[in-house]
């Protein structure tokens, strides 16, 4: 089979999506562009993460078109090419259903600088408008408005964030579900006050060098 490392690690991370509370049953995927072969893994569509193995892992090209797998890949695959097409840099995407995230989605509000770690999105997240679950209407959608962003909201739908590997990306859906937590709960008790502009600015920066980097120990 081709790709057995992204293999495991769509299923690896898609039972990390359940276990961490960020979806549940089937809901949500997960892709990962393998820039050797140019060929992108993604979960099978409609099957619990329970239950998918890495034989279970649909193998697909640039175009969508299987290139292995016995299962039809996961219903958002449109979107995820969009996303790869738009942004050159990622090789992984992470789609959830998170509570929170969702939540906010579901307001179709944007999720403004309440918290500095935000900035694992940007200066925000962003908000694309609803369109049907798998249509081209949403792949378009999502390729419009991700700009320079590593997240974005889908309303009335969930969120989806992209990373240069598959946990950069999966770190990005986990933090933002926490910043959408702490915006829900400051709304309930009152109107919050955001991070300056100016300071987000520098802290988007900090970003770029925050934790371990290539050749550091």
């Amino acid at each position: 089979m081709r790709l057995m490392a992204a293999r495991q690690q769509i299923v690896d991370y898609g039972l990390k999506m359940v276990t961490s509370g960020l979806t549940t049953g089937s809901g949500g995927n997960l892709s990962i562009l393998d820039v050797d072969s140019d060929l992108i893994a993604i979960g099978p569509s409609g099957i619990e993460y329970a239950a998918v193995n890495v034989e279970d892992v649909v193998i697909v090209d640039r175009l969508g078109q299987i290139v292995e797998g016995k299962w039809k890949p996961s219903s958002e695959l449109s979107f995820h090419l969009a996303l790869y097409r738009k942004r050159p840099e990622i090789t992984a995407v992470v789609h959830t259903h998170s509570v929170y995230a969702t939540t906010i989605a579901c307001l179709n509000w944007e999720i403004p600088a309440v918290h500095y770690l935000v900035a694992f999105s940007g200066d925000k997240v962003p908000l694309a408008p609803y369109a049907t679950f798998g249509s081209d209407e949403l792949a378009t959608s999502v390729g419009d408005h991700i700009g320079n962003y590593n997240a974005l909201l889908l309303a009335n739908h969930g969120l989806v964030a992209i990373g240069t590997d598959i946990d950069s990306a999966f770190n990005v859906a986990e933090e933002i579900e926490l910043v959408a937590r702490i915006y829900y709960q400051t709304k309930l008790i009152g109107q919050p006050v955001l991070v300056a502009a100016d300071e987000m600015e520098r802290v988007v920066d900090k970003f770029t060098s925050y934790g371990q980097q290539d050749g550091e120990s």
